[in-house]
């Protein structure tokens, strides 16, 4: 394989090569994407094939013409594989980016760091989790738009459609210097089939919710999230965690967080997966302790850590079904269950159909999608049965909100609620991280080290551990248990060795402790004491994400099918000092399910920062919190009365409540 002379440096400012590369070997050992469906006409195959060369010079045309009608017949997209890079794709300090803009050598940090092999889901393919989620959806694009972020200056914006950079515009030093869409497709147009088909034409594509921001942060963001949840979990049935059982499944498209999750909260963890090799992966990551392939095997190991009150995560290389099944037949006890495969993806390789091997339904699926279509409807409706016979035994279950109670419900399974209109689990945002989290202000707060120093990361562990525990001093009892979490997860953040891919942390903080976290963050930086830091968020958040099944399924009062909230959201952000900002169609619970929006903020120790992260964090939370105030959420009424307390420029509508018993007498 012919590999670039030139430096690092100078194949970024390169962008798309005069002269085209050799032709890259497709790399066995790579995790790939699976065979993307046939779904496009002999015309639409063409108009692909012709947007895809537009990327490049009518003299290569020929050439590549033979090459990207081979990729999208073999792999049902362009990827482009020839213009894959040859230096290694990692978080890189951002001294080492060739860049005008440190704002904008921070984006390119994010970049790499969404695409580096031990962070990204399908490196080659773009994808960095989800079994969709894309960071852009060929490597012309990535070219270009690092290109783009090189030249810029902090008076341009760059705009990105859907993975695609539209261009540098001009603007100014206080705008966003990237504005980042997804899937914004018109809402008739927004079926899974309609992503599979216009994804395949290279005119739209998935952005999961923190892959097309770059703001993915590899598995510790679902780590904590699951780690919150859990505790959580074991606390409303009344149980410790420890000796006691938590199942679920999906290793790939979410990482191995849950495994990670459950060895923090301190019980036993069964996960289950079907993919070999990203089995041996989190096992060598060490992000699950033991591999079990024989059911039998797993009983025993199982009932060996219960009898010794073990803290243990196991990894089952097999169907989640085969384990409800299984479980039931031993009569052994579930404590907590959920699912984290990637069931907003249910006919592209999020969800495995139970007795087909891993390997020959990969092939189904790229062949007669319609069987696995239905071999994995009927084994949802197994799954569900399975479930059930453990939740008359007492287990609590719950949707992760991943779409698996929706697509259960689509596939007939006894899912529905006696009023055939609700599910009979709830959503976890519905009986945990809602109303004990979001209505409070508290969501996924997180940060990336622009050094790429770990004792930057150690520095701010210790700030932001010290500024949390001087807010708890003073917090009323309604957060005091939010508070305690977050204090102990940030204390246990280093001996749990969390950081995969770049310099990052994660925790759960409302509005005052991201201002003050961020603040002395800054403060920091303008004393030389650490380098530059980029702030962010999960969008799944207490504002960024309007979802009916997962972020916002706990209101109540008709408005979660809305999206008015990201949107805002967004808006927002944009003019109140965020560095870029991005909104997806898509995300965890499916296209067409969701609006997700994000954004990322550089603090460079400057005045100007100060201002930034006071404006826009302030906003950023209180606009969710408002939202859910006025669906009449008690937590969030407390939340937004103190927040206006706080800030008397914040002025309100309050919901009055109405008194049932009047409403009874209609």
């Amino acid at each position: 394989m012919q590999v670039s002379e030139l430096s690092f440096k100078d194949q970024i400012l390169e962008g798309i090569p005069n002269i085209l590369p050799e032709p890259k070997s497709y790399d066995e050992s790579i995790n790939h994407a699976p065979k993307r469906k046939a779904i496009l006409t002999s015309e639409e195959e063409k108009l692909a094939l012709k947007n895809a060369l537009r990327y490049f010079n009518k003299k290569d045309h020929k050439t590549l013409l033979h090459e990207f009608k081979y990729e999208l017949d073999t792999y049902g997209r362009i990827y482009m594989y020839r213009l894959r890079p040859d230096y290694k794709m990692y978080a890189r300090p951002i001294s080492e980016y060739p860049a005008k803009s440190s704002q904008a050598a921070a984006i390119m940090l994010m970049i790499q760091n969404n695409l580096d092999y031990a962070v990204a889901q399908h490196p080659h393919e773009l994808i960095t989790y989800g079994g969709n989620g894309g960071v852009f959806s060929n490597w012309a694009q990535y070219r270009l738009t690092m290109k783009y972020l090189a030249e810029m200056n902090n008076e341009q914006t760059l705009v990105m459609y859907s993975g695609h950079p539209m261009g540098l515009f001009p603007s100014h030093k206080e705008a966003p210097r990237v504005v980042v869409t997804n899937g914004m497709m018109i809402p008739n147009y927004s079926k899974p089939d309609d992503w599979e088909k216009f994804n395949a034409l290279g005119v739209t594509q998935y952005g999961q919710m923190t892959a097309g921001s770059y703001m993915y942060i590899g598995p510790q963001g679902i780590v904590h999230g699951t780690t919150i949840t859990v505790l959580n979990g074991f606390r409303k049935i009344g149980k410790e965690p420890k000796g006691n059982l938590f199942v679920t499944s999906g290793l790939g498209g979410m990482s191995g967080a849950q495994p990670k999750a459950g060895n923090i909260a301190g019980c036993i963890t069964v996960c289950a997966e079907v993919n070999p090799k990203i089995t041996q992966v989190r096992l060598e990551q060490g992000w699950i302790d033991e591999k079990i392939t024989d059911l039998d095997k797993l009983v025993s190991r199982v009932n060996k850590a219960k009898a010794e009150k073990e803290t243990i995560s196991i990894a089952y290389l097999g169907n989640i079904v085969e384990i409800w099944e299984k479980f039931d037949d031993a009569n052994i006890h579930i404590d907590l269950g959920s699912d984290q495969t990637s069931l907003h993806n249910p006919w592209a390789g999020g969800y495995y159909p139970v007795d087909i091997s891993f390997e020959d339904a990969n092939i189904m699926m790229a062949n007669n999608p319609e069987l696995f279509k239905l071999k994995v409807q009927e084994t949802l409706r197994r799954h569900v049965d399975a479930i059930n016979k453990h939740t008359a035994k007492g287990t609590y279950f719950f949707d992760y909100g991943n779409a698996f109670l929706l697509e259960a419900s689509r596939a007939s399974a006894d899912v529905m609620a006696k009023n055939d209109i609700d599910f009979k689990y709830p959503s976890y945002v519905q009986d945990i991280m809602g109303p004990m989290c979001f209505d409070y202000g508290f969501g996924p707060f997180r940060w990336v080290c622009a050094s790429g120093k770990p004792e930057d990361l150690a520095k701010t562990d210790e700030i932001a551990c010290q500024v949390l525990e001087d807010i708890k001093k003073n917090s009323p009892s309604e957060i005091k248990q939010q508070m305690a979490d977050n204090i102990q997860w940030i204390k246990g953040a280093q001996e749990n060795k969390l950081v995969v891919g770049s310099q990052a942390r994660i925790l759960y903080a409302d509005a005052e402790g991201r201002m003050k976290i961020a603040e002395a963050f800054n403060q920091a930086i303008a004393k030389n004491e650490i380098g530059e830091i980029i702030l962010g968020r999960d969008h799944h958040d207490v504002s960024g994400t309007d979802s009916p099944y997962r972020e916002t399924s706990n209101i109540y009062d008709g408005s979660r099918f809305t999206a008015d909230m990201a949107i805002q959201n967004v808006i927002g952000d944009s003019f109140r000092g965020a560095t870029w900002v991005s909104i997806h169609n898509g995300g965890g619970v499916g296209w067409g399910e969701v609006i997700n929006g994000g954004f990322g903020m550089v603090l460079d120790g400057s005045i100007e920062s100060s201002k930034r992260l006071k404006q826009m964090l302030f906003w950023d939370v209180n606009n969710g919190i408002s939202r859910r105030s006025w669906a009449r959420n008690e937590g969030a009424i407390f939340a937004i009365k103190r927040a206006m307390e706080a800030e008397p420029n914040l002025k309100i509508t309050l919901p009055n409540i109405v008194d049932d018993n009047l409403l009874n007498e209609v």
